[in-house]
């Protein structure tokens, strides 16, 4: 019985009933032609029932799509004959085929790629109905990125491998390829070697495809080969393999317009009796006599290998690969919107693409790439799957917190897995000489993204930075850096997006992600709303060897100081903060509010230091400091405002760090608006009472690891 129904799932029912139901039907070149009924099936009833619509909706899970009594078509007034006559499918899958996992192959190399993949994979997960079992063939870098995703978006039913394509470069590289994709465009030409030789067929897909149907029908396209079909493509909807784009335009040979490789179905255990490694080898040194180098990557060797041997292709309608490369057919493909089914950006211009309807697809691409990627983890309820250990474990641990207890939603957010997408731009570090570079860490939300220019303007070393964005905030966000000629310009600043969930901002996680993605010996640890002074990051390196950083366990604190102007003119010197500070243009941070997390900096003597001097531990301390990578990470359970910085020195602390006061460096905070946290902390009495019981329970545990050493903790707060 069918409880409660998702929003998306009713909007999707809702939808459907403003436009007339259609019955699919079969043409006799087998593609999908849908006549509505108020034109063919005049006898039909002007209204569809509800639970029919709910009924065919990929949105719902296993059991509830079968739920419901299997349904005749005699509720419709259609005899045997007229079924067959129109082509009408019947029925819903069996019970086998919703359960059957389905295997996906992609080649997916460096950071754009892997943004790339994540849209698919939406667009994919969106639609399907059936476990899936993806199988990435990746460079290093795609895959510390993708494993880290794939991890934390904790998707049911889906099962990711991951395949070194470092390794399988030397099977191709031999090949010239002029192609934009570079090596790994050749790459699924070794699919029958590289997959597990005990799965016997895959779709492959280009990472620039976008899904508008359930992936389930694609595969079930297999069960329509014949004979010694093998390969299953769609035709090449360019004039490409014609030969006449423009004078002396020599392509490789294909059979008529030839195939487009961004679909394809392979049948690998009949591949591997063919083969297929030979076949397509000797094809490929042929060719390369007279063609010299690929033009169109393992597109034109897939096509010199059907020329000569033309029975080993299935050809598949064109709506499972509309391709949107300039002056195509692709028009010809549908006459519908409800006709397409797989979109294929295959021209180096991508969503710029000229197109009749290039418009109706770059807003359907949009709708993928902004959706929320949080409500894709539906359970594939009545369909088994693999256990996951770490889903189990997680809902183990959160069922043993009391729903009643005041502050729930705190202690929930400690165990919540925000989907993380590391290193969502390029990103570049070559490490230096001398084991003395320092990387910048910090965190913010899409109202402080205004600060980035800035710091970068001031720190010209490294940055690691974890953004709390929503999925379509991460688009602006990338729109916003790309336009930014400062940003641009710089290739050594980390962008790791934390996707939204929950109602607090998880700062501790948030500077936990920026700190493991750490590639320098030592780290800065700021926040994004504090400008570094010009030269810190030179300073800093200085000052590793200076106090012999790698053989001590020391913090470095960076002095902090505000100003309430927004147009500042930035000291570049201590001597001009100080006569700024005398003329109160600028003051020491939080002097007014919160003078107790900042006063063991000792701001009186650092105006006359000129060495570095250390500090004492006290209570509510929380300076900015450097340390080394390997030190420990923040407190989770601290969320929002309040005590997040404070744990994390006391954590220093009590692991013995000295605190060592840096004489000629400063960093100053910038205006803004007040966050929506603080905000809470001020106005809710609940909030504050929660992080009371916080802070109690962190000294508790801190007691309960460091002994009788862990008593000063409890001392302070009892003082404060």
């Amino acid at each position: 019985m069918l409880r409660v129904l998702a929003p998306s799932v009713l909007h999707d029912a809702a939808e459907a009933f403003s436009e007339p139901w259609r019955y699919r039907m079969r043409d006799d070149d087998g593609q999908a032609d849908h006549r509505s009924t108020s034109s063919n099936l005049a006898d039909e009833p002007a209204s569809i029932p509800l639970f029919l619509l709910l009924l065919s909706s990929p949105l719902l899970s296993c059991s509830v799509l079968y739920s419901f009594p299997l349904l005749s078509f005699k509720h419709f007034g259609l005899n045997q004959e007229r079924r067959h006559a129109l082509g009408v499918e019947e029925g819903p899958r069996t019970g086998e085929e919703s359960f059957r996992t389905i295997h996906v192959a992609i080649v997916c190399a460096g950071y754009n790629a892997s943004r790339d993949v994540v849209t698919l994979v939406k667009s994919v997960l969106f639609h399907r109905r059936n476990p899936l079992h993806f199988h990435i063939i990746t460079d290093s870098t795609a895959q510390h990125i993708l494993a880290s995703l794939f991890q934390t978006w904790m998707v049911p039913a889906v099962r990711v491998d991951f395949y070194d394509a470092d390794e399988l470069k030397s099977e191709v590289s031999w090949i010239p390829n002029k192609h934009y994709s570079g090596i790994y465009g050749l790459m699924k030409l070794v699919l029958t070697k590289t997959l597990p030789p005990d799965l016997q067929k895959v779709i492959v897909l280009d990472t620039d495809i976008t899904f508008a149907t359930d992936i389930a029908e694609l595969w079930a396209v297999f069960h329509k080969f014949r004979g010694q079909q093998v390969l299953g493509l769609v035709e090449n909807q360019s004039d490409w393999y014609l030969g006449n784009l423009w004078k002396n335009h020599r392509p490789w040979p294909a059979l008529e317009r030839g195939f487009n490789t961004g679909v394809i179905l392979l049948l690998l255990d009949r591949l591997r009796k063919l083969r297929w490694e030979q076949m397509w080898r000797l094809t490929a040194e042929r060719e390369l006599m007279s063609m010299l180098s690929t033009s169109l990557a393992d597109q034109d060797i897939f096509n010199a290998v059907i020329k000569q041997n033309p029975f080993l292709v299935h050809q598949l309608p064109c709506f499972w690969n509309v391709q949107l490369s300039d002056h195509t057919r692709s028009e010809k493909c549908y006459k519908d919107v409800s006709d397409l089914k797989v979109i294929h950006w295959n021209s180096p211009k991508k969503l710029r693409v000229k197109n009749k309807h290039v418009e109706f697809f770059r807003n359907l691409y949009l709708t993928f790439l902004e959706y929320d990627g949080n409500l894709l983890r539906r359970e594939l309820f009545g369909c088994p799957s693999e256990t996951d250990h770490n889903s189990e474990n997680l809902q183990k641990t959160l069922s043993e917190l009391d729903e009643d207890d005041p502050c729930y939603e705190f202690r929930r957010e400690r165990f919540t897995v925000h989907r993380t997408h590391l290193y969502f731009l390029h990103y570049e570090y070559e490490p230096t000489s001398d084991h003395t570079d320092v990387t910048l860490v910090a965190q913010l939300s899409m109202d402080r993204l205004q600060m980035l220019e800035a710091i970068c303007k001031h720190w010209e070393g490294p940055i690691s930075l974890a953004l709390y964005l929503s999925d379509a905030e991460a688009q602006q966000f990338l729109r916003y850096a790309q336009g930014s000629e400062v940003l641009m310009a710089r290739g050594n600043v980390g962008y790791h997006i934390v996707y939204k969930e929950g109602q607090f901002y998880p700062v501790n996680l948030l500077r936990n992600v920026a700190m493991r993605q750490v590639n320098t010996p030592y780290m800065f640890l700021s926040d994004i709303d504090f400008l570094p002074m010009y030269g810190l990051y030179e300073y800093l390196r200085k000052s590793v060897v200076q106090l012999d950083m790698a053989n001590s366990k020391k913090a470095l604190v960076v002095p902090a100081f505000e100003t309430l102007r927004y147009r500042l003119s930035y000291p570049k010197s201590k001597a001009e903060l100080l006569s700024q500070l005398d003329m109160g243009t600028l003051f020491t941070f939080r002097y007014h509010v919160w003078t107790k997390g900042h006063a063991p900096t000792n701001f009186a003597k650092w105006r006359t230091a000129t060495t570095p001097y250390r500090v004492q531990w006290e209570g509510d301390f929380e300076p900015y400091v450097m340390v080394r990578r390997d030190s420990p990470e923040y407190d989770r359970r601290f969320v929002g405002f309040g005590w997040n910085k404070v744990a994390h020195i006391m954590e220093l602390d009590a692991q013995e760090y000295e605190f060592v006061v840096l004489p000629n460096a400063y960093m100053i905070h910038m205006p803004h608006a007040p966050s929506f946290d603080i905000t809470k902390f001020r106005s809710n009495k609940q909030y504050r009472v929660c992080l009371k019981t916080l802070k109690e329970e962190f000294q508790q545990n801190m007691s309960r690891r460091y002994g009788f050493a862990a008593l000063k903790y409890m001392t302070a707060e009892n003082n404060s």
